[in-house]
């Protein structure tokens, strides 16, 4: 599991984009967003350089936790 800290996530749309950009490169992987603490959990085998530019091309400020 890969905790990232996003900045920008406030609503059900960010959530939802955030979870089918991960997705797009890893169809299998688990999302968790809590939109509270600015986190975003993953669950898959890519590198966590993958995940992070999935999520910042999503125009979200992007880091590991």
């Amino acid at each position: 599991m890969q905790v990232f800290k996003v900045q920008g996530m406030s609503c059900g749309h960010c959530v939802r984009a955030i979870t089918d950009a991960v997705r797009d490169r890893d169809p299998l992987a688990e999302v968790q967003v809590d939109l509270v603490a600015g986190e975003v959990r993953i669950d898959s085998p890519l590198p966590s350089e993958a995940l992070i530019e999935a999520i910042f091309e999503e125009g979200y400020s992007v880091s590991l936790a």
